[in-house]
């Protein structure tokens, strides 16, 4: 039973640091939400498709990870250094498209469709791509025990990504025509984040 607890704390520890750049993306997205109406968030799938689909990503790259430990390791090691720049790439394209629209002044309907499925998609790979790192973490694991950890990771995003996108969606109703920007600004500071990281193997 010791063993069966460490083991979900040790997952769900490690979502929650996984979780974090989610969560501040997921306040991106909330500030974004906040200048539809509520009616259009609710058609939108805000409060339930943006966590989802970072919680599948969380729980998909440490499994592609896990996998790439045991089939391709040199590979996977020289592919690791391009993660960095595919998170800044990524993140610093979508916040910089939202920083433009909110500096032109966009109305809110303009703006609630930015976030597209495929740019959440993109949203999702950036923020759990350096999630592919913990099969080195896991590598002992078996499958089963890979799979099971991957969805405590999965859960734990999910919970966190809903918080974020509730605080970002209560702030971005006080900032009103502000929230484009500063939901842009984020996205491009997470990226520099996760580059900064990366490349000091932080």
């Amino acid at each position: 039973m010791g063993t069966l607890a460490a083991f979900i704390i040790n997952s769900v520890l490690l979502g929650v640091g996984l979780a974090m750049d989610a969560f501040s993306v997921s306040m991106a997205n909330g500030l974004n939400a906040s200048r539809t109406s509520p009616g259009e968030r609710s058609s939108k799938g805000y409060l339930l498709a943006i966590p989802l689909t970072f919680a599948f990503f969380q729980f998909l790259m440490p499994m592609i990870g896990w996998f790439c430990v045991h089939a391709i390791e040199e590979a996977f090691t020289a592919f690791q250094k391009a993660i960095p720049w595919i998170a800044l790439a990524l993140l610093t394209f979508i916040g910089g498209k939202m920083l433009i629209e909110g500096l032109r002044g966009g109305d809110a309907p303009e703006a609630a469709a930015a976030l597209s499925p495929g740019v959440l998609m993109m949203q999702g790979v950036a923020t759990s791509i350096d999630a592919l790192s913990v099969g080195f973490t896991i590598a002992e694991y078996r499958a089963a025990q890979a799979f099971a950890a991957s969805l405590i990771i999965a859960g734990v995003t999910f919970v966190i990504c809903v918080a974020g996108l509730r605080i970002g969606q209560r702030f971005g109703t006080r900032l009103a025509g502000k929230a484009s920007i500063l939901g842009g600004m984020i996205l491009i500071a997470i990226g520099i984040e996760i580059f900064v990281k990366g490349m000091l193997g932080g």
